[in-house]
């Protein structure tokens, strides 16, 4: 009765395994985040395409959000310094989205699946991550809710509705409008904590 043969040991525990699923989860991901923008940005909904179309254009370079400063000042002292206060955290977020985070993560943009006429959104050339529109959203919305708390659940509503309308068009995956309504966030609650220690 011959002995039996040694089992052959198995493959060592690679050292690496972290990176690896880190790897595998983030290829994951960013397989979800282009599904989403393709069946979002290709599912037929004529009756949303027209006020998703006005809001993501109306939100270009600020516009929006400069209106409804203008809005607000009108309420008085607390509304004009609540519009400034708004307006910086959406020059420094704008900056700081376009400037530096665009640079920092370029990614290329999600490709229109079909022509869509009804969407007349243009395609911006730079880095599709973060997204700066929702960024600026965002920004204002924590800035002004925390001034003017009556407005919170318009300006929030609004904030996310303009993130929105960005995957709607096309022109952003899921994960650059998350990103940007983190960053908005961000800077916001950082100008409140700044202009809240100033005397006045």
């Amino acid at each position: 009765m011959t002995a039996p043969e040694p089992e052959t040991p198995g493959p060592a525990p690679s050292d690496d395994w972290p990176a690896s699923l880190r790897q595998r989860l983030q290829e994951e991901l960013n397989a979800l985040d282009r599904a989403i923008s393709s069946a979002v940005a290709s599912t037929p909904t004529p009756t949303l395409d027209k006020p998703l179309t006005w809001l993501s254009n109306a939100a270009n370079n600020s516009k929006l959000w400069l209106a409804t400063s203008v809005a607000l000042a009108a309420l008085g002292p607390s509304g004009r310094r609540a519009s400034v206060h708004g307006l910086t955290a959406v020059a420094l977020t704008s900056i700081t989205a376009n400037l530096a985070a665009k640079r920092l993560f370029p990614r290329y943009r999600p490709e229109r699946p079909v022509a869509n006429g009804s969407r007349d959104v243009r395609m911006p050339a730079s880095s599709s991550f973060p997204s700066g529109h929702t960024a600026s959203a965002f920004a204002f919305a924590t800035v002004i809710s925390a001034e003017l708390p009556q407005f919170s659940f318009p300006l929030y509503g609004l904030a996310t509705a303009v993130g929105w309308s960005r995957v709607h068009m096309g022109v952003h995956y899921p994960s650059d409008v998350w990103a940007g309504a983190l960053l908005g966030s961000t800077i916001g609650s950082t100008v409140l904590r700044v202009t809240r220690r100033r005397p006045g």
